[in-house]
């Protein structure tokens, strides 16, 4: 097998640039697609090459179908992606429903990114230091020219924690870059190792397919950018080596996060805790309610120090440690979905009555490996202390929050069930009345009138019930983008157009 060729991929589909602190995210208007072409010819994009030293800066760049438009890309091109991407996640009302972005989450109220509203382009800048002189470097030359600022979405560092003080980035997939994983399926072990197909575009996914890309008759590549499909060696692949990029502005209510819970605890700090550790399913510092154990997890290697991630739900089939409706156990079911750990209404109506859960293999839910996306958020505004955060803000304060930024192969299998059928869903692994305790829309949710409640298994004991759970999270904008490969970014810069793609 020919090696993988890393330079042709931009680099935030392999780091996540933890060392470079500082990020700006600029989401563009392509204002003359000349002078857009020229900048992208000499851009620095950032690569997923293994660079000594590392990089102090990386520049990233990717674009919305109106983009690619905007940039001249033809339509029968286009019209290669997936309906999501083309659509856009304030497309249709149904994604806004199935996405829980209702009420004060509607895209009609976005700051940006609203309905008929998407950026042309994301340019995301990362920094070590002097974010504000790289940002001169790269918005040099023609970049005056070529577009117009919508908006800037400034980040922060808040040390490895997310806004409401929770340590974040610990559980992502393992993406089998060399492509020598076994045969998906074959084992029934809960593996954190994923097909590059889930990641990249042009590769086989974990149900060893292709996933659709626009690919090109070669008539419409003279200069040679491109590369084979590798599925379809006759047509050259515009997708290969790219992959989709989620981006979206959540805005955290931190103070009416802790507010709730020590109301919840009854002022009892140590149990205010223990309760925000129950609704996120890792305590403050990370470490998991399950403590790891069991045989080693494919893909899995915990770093001295830091919180775990080589941990299973074996250990716990009452959800007693870590509670059924845990966003970490939404978010990452890991091998919940396996037989033997059943789902379902019979199973959260036994867990609901101090049952224990019967060994039934009811609806369960879909395989975890299929649904994993890898996540690249960065946080914006100033941090506060879950103690500061008990107290009245001062008028006017600045919103904090997270831009939740994530990369995958396909929007609507990843992304889009991950958020419908597991966040928002209020009949995740047979509970009823609760969505997400931290991303969750309070609103209605079909035949779901109430969703506010959280459920918190006890052993041999009837689960205590939080209600009147509030919305913490109000989505404030986001966009789907394709983040094209370095060759695919050297084709349009020339400009490349066809009608002959297929």
């Amino acid at each position: 097998m020919t090696p993988f060729d890393y330079s042709d991929v931009q680099g935030l589909a392999a780091y996540g640039y933890a060392k470079l602190v500082e990020a700006r995210f600029c989401l563009l208007r392509i204002r003359d697609a000349a002078a857009a072409r020229a900048w992208i010819a000499s851009a620095p994009v950032s690569t997923a090459e293994r660079r000594q030293p590392p990089p102090e800066t990386a520049l990233h760049i990717a674009f919305t179908a109106q983009g690619l438009r905007a940039m001249g890309v033809a339509e029968s091109t286009i019209a290669g992606f997936s309906d999501e991407f083309l659509q856009g996640v304030a497309g249709p009302a149904s994604r806004s429903r199935r996405l829980g972005d209702t009420g004060a989450s509607d895209p009609a109220r976005w700051l940006w990114g609203g309905p008929g509203q998407p950026p042309d382009l994301v340019v995301m800048l990362y920094a070590k230091a002097k974010l504000e002189a790289w940002t001169q470097v790269v918005q040099s030359g023609p970049w005056s020219d070529a577009f117009d600022v919508l908006t800037t979405l400034e980040t922060s560092d808040m040390g490895g924690h997310e806004p409401f003080g929770f340590a974040d980035g610990i559980s992502q997939p393992a993406f089998d870059w060399e492509r020598q994983r076994p045969v998906p399926g074959t084992t029934t072990a809960y593996d954190n190792r994923g097909a590059l197909g889930e990641l990249l575009l042009g590769y086989p996914n974990e149900y060893n397919k292709y996933t659709d890309r626009p690919l090109l008759e070669p008539a419409a590549d003279p200069a040679g950018d491109l590369l084979p499909a590798d599925d379809d060696p006759a047509r050259k692949d515009f997708g290969r080596n790219g992959t989709y990029l989620v981006l979206r502005q959540l805005e955290q209510d931190v103070r009416g996060f802790w507010q709730y819970l020590d109301q919840a605890a009854e002022g009892n700090a140590r149990q205010r805790y223990r309760l925000g550790a129950a609704m996120v399913g890792r305590t403050v510092d990370g470490d998991p309610l399950i403590p790891p154990s069991g045989p080693a997890i494919a893909g899995v290697t915990d770093k001295p120090g830091q919180p775990s991630n080589a941990f299973t739900y074996d250990q716990d089939p009452q959800g007693v440690q870590c509670p059924f409706g845990a966003h970490i156990r939404r978010a990452n079911p890991r091998n919940a979905d396996l037989f033997g750990h059943p789902g379902g209404v019979i199973a959260g109506l036994a867990s609901r009555l101090g049952i224990p859960r019967p060994r039934l293999h009811d609806d369960l839910m879909a395989s975890t490996r299929f649904h994993r996306v890898l996540r690249r958020g960065r946080e914006y505004g100033v941090s506060i202390t879950p103690e500061e955060a008990l107290k009245p803000g001062p008028p006017g304060a600045a919103p904090r929050g997270l831009h939740f930024a994530c990369l995958c192969a396909n929007i609507l299998r990843q992304f889009e069930f991950v958020q419908n059928a597991w966040l928002m869903s209020t009949k995740f692994d047979g509970l009823t009345d609760e969505s997400d305790p931290l991303l969750g829309n309070r609103a209605p949710v079909g035949d779901c009138p109430v969703t506010g409640y959280f459920s918190i298994p006890r052993e041999g004991k009837l689960p205590r019930r939080l209600s009147s759970v509030p919305q913490f999270i109000t989505v404030r904008g986001g966009a789907y983008f394709f983040m094209p490969s370095l060759r695919a970014l050297r084709y349009m810069a020339r400009g490349g157009r066809s009608s002959s793609a297929q």
